[in-house]
């Protein structure tokens, strides 16, 4: 099968036609190839489970047709998904300003973004220190390095809300100090009804719990020639902004998931689990659903444990809720039924719809484990609610001409940090008997 490019449509990149309108003649041919395949996923599945339930095992032909439908449908949801970003993303440029993010520049953020590319490029401090006090408010050694222009971090802030799926999903904390605490309520306030003349007993103080997630320093250091920086047409700010984005990305991505909050952030597998959701669960520590089966799902009970999952969460918590977990997990999801006969997963045939399992969206994160022995594949939360990414400051970079001449080396960093806050909005799943 061959898979679409998110960049171009039928050979060509994607455009606006007829002054504004964007065709959406790919869009539609993929919908339907999705929906296609879809069916014909069913269909071999459908037969693999008859097969089970009559003889104990499916034909080994079955199995290998079921294979090789999946990839399709694996491959054709991949490259829808892949056109509904490329749309957003042209969406947002043609409507964002050279400025970043739809905001406009004061005259000190231009004169320092001006000196900054003159660093960049030249290496030239001049009077670099004083424009970034003027611009930002903040004074910097530029022996530690240089803060980089607000527009440019934005733009970088915003690159990683794209590319890392928790920060796409968790709320995002801006602070100035690294001794960030967020309290939390445990509601342990006492109330009850009283008819007039009954004692009224004072109600005990409300617990408050304080959370304070790990702060780590993440850097990237990619390398330019003087010869590229040298090009007049050779767009410094845009090349730092996309080498970074993709560095933090990775290291961020496995961070927020299975980080142990050493110079790191605590990531949400990090906590200690429990099968209780009673007072016996201390605070913190996250519940867990297990699959039934030491290896993966039982074979006629999977649908109804994940069910069991989503009806664990608080209402409030499950009507904003989301499922994460790595595409090998979605594959083998996609094959469980409920006790109706009918598919819990369902591909987002339309541009403003995701894949929905159990009625709600699915996120894709491939640091999310697969399915194993005693490990957690799956996630499902109120993310805003339940994990919290702390961004200290701003980014930082230092320009480096000799150690690795002929390159430039670009030493850019970012503090960060990440934690689970509200342990009552996220589950999840254990394979486990």
């Amino acid at each position: 099968m061959q898979h679409f490019n998110p960049n171009s449509a039928n050979g060509r990149p994607l455009e606006r036609k007829d002054g504004g309108d964007l065709s959406l003649v790919e869009v539609k041919k993929l919908i339907n190839q999705v929906g296609s395949n879809f069916e014909d996923f069913k269909s071999a599945n459908d037969e693999r489970l008859k097969q089970i339930e009559k003889g104990g095992a499916s034909d080994p032909l079955t199995e290998e047709k079921l294979a090789k439908i999946e990839k399709d449908l694996s491959g054709s949801v991949a490259d829808l998904n892949s056109l509904k970003s490329a749309i957003d993303d042209l969406s947002v440029k043609i409507n964002r300003p050279r400025g970043g993010n739809g905001q406009e520049e004061t005259p000190d953020q231009i004169e320092h973004r001006k000196a900054f590319n003159g660093y960049l490029k030249k290496g030239r401090e001049l009077d670099l220190g004083d424009l970034q006090e003027k611009a930002l408010n903040i004074s910097t050694d530029g022996d530690g390095g240089y803060a980089v222009p607000e527009a440019i971090d934005r733009d970088i802030s915003s690159q990683l809300v794209d590319v890392s799926p928790i920060r796409s999903e968790a709320r995002i904390v801006q602070v100035g100090t690294s001794d960030y605490k967020k309290l939390v309520n445990a509601h342990g306030t006492a109330s009850g009804w009283v008819d007039e003349d009954d004692a009224r007993p004072q109600t005990d103080a409300s617990k408050l719990k304080s959370v304070a997630p790990p702060i780590g320093e993440i850097y990237a250091m990619p390398a330019a020639t003087q010869t590229m920086l040298d090009d007049v047409f050779f767009d410094a700010e845009a090349w730092i902004a996309e080498e970074v984005q993709i560095e933090f990305a990775k290291q961020e991505g496995v961070a927020f998931i299975s980080g142990d909050g050493s110079k790191k952030p605590k990531g949400f597998l990090s906590y200690a689990t429990a099968a209780t959701d009673d007072a016996s669960r201390a605070f913190g520590t996250l519940q867990h659903v297990v699959t039934g089966k030491a290896d993966g799902f039982s074979a006629t009970g999977g649908a109804d444990v994940l069910i069991d999952m989503l009806y664990a969460l608080k209402a409030g918590h499950r009507q904003n809720s989301k499922w994460m977990m790595a595409s090998p997990t979605v594959g083998t999801v996609r094959k469980l039924k409920d006790s109706d006969g009918n598919y819990i997963w369902q591909p987002g045939l339309a541009l403003d719809r995701p894949d929905l399992l159990l009625g709600r969206p699915v996120v894709t994160a491939e640091d999310m484990p697969k399915m194993a022995a005693d490990a957690l594949p799956i996630a499902l939360a109120n993310w805003k609610a339940a994990y919290y990414v702390v961004d200290r400051m701003g980014t930082r970079i230092l320009r480096d001409p000799f150690t690795a001449k002929p390159y430039v080396l670009f030493y850019v960093t970012k503090r960060v940090g990440g934690a689970v806050i509200d342990s009552e909005a996220i589950k999840l799943l254990k394979v486990a008997a």
